[in-house]
C-alpha cells in the first residue's frame, strides 16, 4: 500500500512551484487560480522572492500547500492508498483524498496563517528543538514546569519540539541539557504553534471549518491529533479543528500506516524532511520524494 506524505510549515525555499507552472498548463491554471483566491500574486514571492518574503505569516503556510497539492495534481500518478500531512501539511493531504476542494483548502490556509498570527500577537511564545531524550522524558520535564510548555512536534525518535511561553522554553531548554538531552536547541519561530496558547487562533478557525463543505475522501487521512485513521467527515473536522492546540504525532502516525499496511511513502511537495523523518521512524518501507 502506497502512503502520501505532506510536509508542513518551514520546507519553503524560492523558486518553489515555478517549474510546475512553466511546464505544466493544469499546474499554472491552479497557481492562477490561487492567486486570484489570496487576493495577491503568491506566485510572484514563491518564484522570484527572498527567503524573508517567503517567511510572511501570509505567504508561507500557502506556498508549501500550493506546491504540495499542484505537484500531487499533476503528477500523473497519483494513486494514494492513504495519505497524511505534518502540521499544516494535513491539508494539502485532505485535499489530495478529495475530503477538500483546492479552493476551500487554500481559504482554509490562509485563515490558518493569519489566525495563527494574531494568537502570536496575543501570547509572545516559542518553540525548541530536543535531540536525544525519549519522548517520555522529554514530557514529563515540560508537567514540571509552572510555564506553559508542552510537547509539540512527535517528529521521529530521540527528536520532540516543545512549544510554549519564551520563559517555558528557557526554563525547559536547561532542564532538557541536565537530563542528557544532545540538544536543546531554540527554534526561529513567531509563535507557540501546538500548543494551548493557540487557542484565540483555533477558535477563529473552527468556524471557517464548520462552514466549510468537506466531501466524503477516497481513502483514509492519519490526522495529527491522534495518529488515526479517519474517513467520517465530522470526525475529520473535529480532528482539524484540535490540531492547533494539540500535539504533532507524527512519529506515531507513521508507525500507525505500517501497522495498517502501508509499504511505501511518497512525500509530495517542497524537500525532504519527512522523507528522513518517515525512514528513521520506519526503517523497513520504501520512501521517495515526487
Amino acid at each position: 500500500m502506497v502512503a502520501y506524505v505532506f510536509p508542513g510549515q518551514g520546507a519553503q525555499f524560492s523558486g518553489m512551484g515555478k517549474d510546475l507552472y512553466e511546464n505544466n498548463d493544469k499546474a499554472k491554471t491552479l497557481f492562477e487560480s490561487a492567486n486570484d483566491i489570496l487576493g495577491f500574486r503568491i506566485t510572484d514571492i514563491m518564484f522570484e522572492g527572498t527567503a524573508e518574503q517567503l517567511k510572511e505569516t501570509k505567504v508561507t503556510q500557502p506556498a508549501v500547500f500550493l506546491h504540495s497539492v499542484i505537484l500531487a495534481e499533476t503528477s500523473g500518478a497519483f494513486t494514494p492508498d492513504m495519505v497524511a500531512g505534518h502540521s499544516l501539511g494535513e491539508f494539502s493531504a485532505l485535499v489530495a483524498n478529495k475530503t477538500l476542494s483546492f479552493e476551500d483548502g487554500l481559504r482554509l490556509v490562509s485563515q490558518r496563517a493569519l489566525a495563527m498570527q494574531k494568537a502570536c500577537e496575543i501570547n509572545p511564545s516559542t518553540m525548541a528543538a530536543i535531540l536525544g531524550l525519549d519522548d517520555e522524558k522529554v514530557a514529563a520535564i515540560c508537567e514540571e514546569i509552572d510555564e506553559v510548555v508542552v510537547a509539540a512536534n512527535y517528529n521521529c525518535p530521540g527528536q520532540l519540539v516543545i512549544s510554549g511561553s519564551n520563559k517555558g522554553i528557557e526554563i525547559a531548554c536547561k532542564k532538557m541539557k541536565e537530563a542528557g538531552a544532545k540538544r536543546a536547541l531554540p527554534l526561529p519561530v513567531g509563535g507557540a504553534f501546538h500548543s494551548p496558547l493557540m487557542e484565540p487562533a483555533r477558535e477563529e478557525l473552527e468556524s471557517a471549518i464548520k462552514n466549510t463543505t468537506f466531501n466524503n475522501p477516497i481513502c483514509p487521512v492519519y490526522q495529527n491529533v491522534n495518529a488515526q485513521p479517519a474517513t467520517d467527515t465530522e470526525v475529520i473536522k473535529s480532528n482539524l479543528i484540535a490540531q492547533l492546540t494539540a500535539p504533532v504525532r507524527w512519529t506515531q502516525s507513521v508507525n500507525q500506516m505500517v501497522i495498517d499496511g502501508a509499504t511505501k511513502f511518497v512525500e509530495c511537495g517542497p524537500g525532504k524532511v519527512l522523507q528522513g523523518l518517515v525512514k528513521k521512524i520506519a526503517r523497513e518501507v520504501e520512501v521517495e520524494g515526487m
